[in-house]
Formats: structure tokens, C-alpha cells, sequence
């Protein structure tokens, strides 16, 4: 498939062009699909399979896509030379069979060799990371994520034969297909998870006992934010929840989340804020003080500094895609 970008009004239109007739099998199931992608403002509206909430592309396109975000989770897995993925701080090189996955809403930026391939998946995952189950591993979404087989060498033959199946179910006539994709989903997640415990020292040197109460622990903490982070939330009031001490809560939360409980406080704040200002008939001041910010202007600050654009210019940006 070859892709070709026109500048318009601010926008960026990818038009398809013929598919080559090796890889034209792996069209056939994107049939549907409206024939280009539209980014405006750096924001893009992804286009599902018709029956789906899920759209997986073999792509071999030299195109650079310039920082946007989506609400979908994008996966890659490069087959054939590098590939590259940009957050707003890191580069990630992305070489042959590993895997870069990019969280829902995550600024990006990708650039592609002059020959080269990989597959792309996009998936809707508003139903799984809203559920319980999905609180423990939440953390770990708050940046890309670089599967190697050095970085994960516990999960990554596991995490990649997945993707291979994945990959399988959806481009093969197989029934349930979006059921059994979704299925490999949450197996992968078990084991980003499975594998952040096994990592993280948080809570090295305790017996399995005391450290199956710490995790529950913390997973009720997570809990606790993501009920109560509009309201007044301290490190004391969360500390006193898990009965840990101020000082042994942050030390443990920064080596279990990888950020520090502030940070996470904000991430938190600003994943409702967008979600406020993309949907609901608010005004930005309504939508600082719903989402636990005590000013407008410490609202507008925060916003800039981390999205790179001011809460009203995202609210336009979303309602023009929309």
C-alpha cells in the first residue's frame, strides 16, 4: 500500500493508493475502510474495522507521521528494518520482532525507513482499562512501551506469539475473530503485569505472604485514586489508606508505579480533563474544577506543560475531528 500526504488547512490526509499484489491478502479485511486517514491538529479519529472495534494493517509505507495522539492502543512490530516512535521526551528504534506499544491518548510520532514493514495494530480498549482487573497495570500506561527480547526476556516469546496470533485471527476467516484477538489482549496484559512485579524491587525481601498483602494493598490504593482523584487527594490521606507511613507509601509507590504518586495524581486529572473537554458541554473552568484542579490557572498551566496545547485549543482540535 503506498500512501500519499497533502497539506490542508492545518490537516494531513493520507490517500491510498494500489496495493501491491503480494500483500493484497492482507487488504481484503480492511476493505471497509474509507480509503485515507485524516489528522487534524494532531489529533485522529481511527476508523475500526465495520464490525469491530479493531483495525490491524500491514503497512510498508517511507512516511513520517508527525506527533498525534488517538484513543485507540497502537501496537507495532516491525518484519522488516527499523521503525521508529517518538513520545514528547524518548526515541524509541524499533528493530526487526520487537514490539513498541503506544497507550491510548499518548502523544506520537512515527518514522519509517525508505524500504521497510511492519504491522500496525489499533485497538479500542475503553472497556478494559476502565474495569478493575486492569487498575494494577494501569501505571505502566502512562508511557510508551519498548518490548525487546533483552527488556522482557521472561515475556517477550510469549507476548510476540500472541501478536502472531492476533495478527492470524484477524486477517483469517476465522469466526469470533474480535473475541479471540480480544482474548490474546488481556493474556498480554497478564503478563506486562506479571512481569512489572517481577521487576520492581518494591517489595523485595518479603515473604509471599506479606507480599501478596502489599500488592493487594496497592492495587486498592490505585483503586482509591482512580474513585477520588477529582477531590482534594494528599499523600497523607493516600498514605493513611494503604496504612503505610507518608515516607515508606512514597517510596514504595514510586518503585511500584514508576512515577511518583503527584505525578500520577496529575496523569490522572488530565486523562478525565481530556475526556471532559473532547465530550461534555462544559465550560474549561467546570471542567479544572471536576477534575480536582484548585484553579483555572493551575489548569491551564499543567495542560500546556504536558499536552503541548492549552485546554481550549484541545477542545477545538477534538471537535473538528469529530
Amino acid at each position: 500500500m503506498s500512501i500519499y500526504p497533502a497539506s490542508k488547512n492545518r490537516s494531513l490526509i493520507y490517500q491510498l493508493a494500489t496495493t501491491p499484489e503480494d500483500v493484497m491478502g492482507f487488504y481484503k479485511k480492511n476493505s471497509d475502510f474509507p480509503g485515507y486517514r485524516e489528522v487534524k491538529e494532531n489529533v485522529e479519529q481511527i476508523s475500526y474495522r465495520s464490525d469491530s472495534g479493531i483495525r490491524i494493517w500491514y503497512n510498508n509505507l517511507p512516511i513520517t507521521f508527525d506527533f498525534h495522539r488517538h484513543n485507540a492502543l497502537e501496537i507495532i512490530v516491525p518484519v522488516e528494518n527499523w521503525y521508529k516512535g517518538y513520545s514528547q521526551s524518548e526515541c524509541f528504534e524499533v528493530k526487526e520482532g520487537d514490539i513498541l506499544i503506544i497507550p491510548p491518548f499518548e502523544m506520537h510520532k512515527l518514522e519509517a525507513p525508505h524500504k521497510g514493514s511492519r504491522f500496525i495494530y489499533l485497538i479500542d480498549i475503553d472497556n478494559i482499562i476502565n474495569s478493575a482487573g486492569f487498575t494494577g497495570i494501569k501505571p505502566l500506561f502512562t508511557k510508551l512501551i519498548h518490548i525487546t527480547p533483552d527488556t522482557y526476556p521472561q515475556v517477550y516469546d510469549e507476548i510476540h506469539r500472541l501478536l502472531a496470533h492476533m495478527r492470524d485471527e484477524y486477517f483469517s476467516s476465522a469466526d469470533f475473530y474480535e473475541l479471540s484477538i480480544y482474548s490474546d489482549l488481556y493474556r498480554l496484559f497478564v503478563l506486562l503485569g506479571q512481569d512489572h512485579l517481577k521487576k520492581t524491587d518494591a517489595f523485595s525481601g518479603l515473604n509471599l505472604i506479606t507480599k501478596k498483602e502489599y500488592l493487594h494493598r496497592f492495587n486498592s490504593v490505585l483503586n482509591y485514586i482512580n474513585e477520588y482523584f477529582c477531590d482534594d487527594l494528599t499523600l497523607e490521606m493516600v498514605a493513611e489508606h494503604s496504612g503505610f507511613s507518608k515516607f515508606h507509601f512514597s517510596r514504595l509507590f514510586k518503585k511500584y508505579t514508576g512515577t511518583t504518586f503527584y505525578d500520577y495524581l496529575i496523569y490522572k486529572r488530565l486523562q478525565a480533563a481530556e475526556q471532559m473537554l473532547a465530550e461534555a458541554d462544559l465550560s474549561v473552568t467546570e471542567v479544572a474544577l471536576r477534575t480536582g484542579f484548585s484553579s483555572i490557572s493551575t489548569f491551564n498551566r499543567t495542560f500546556k506543560r504536558k499536552k503541548n496545547c492549552t485546554p481550549r485549543e484541545y477542545r477545538v482540535l477534538c471537535r473538528q475531528v469529530n
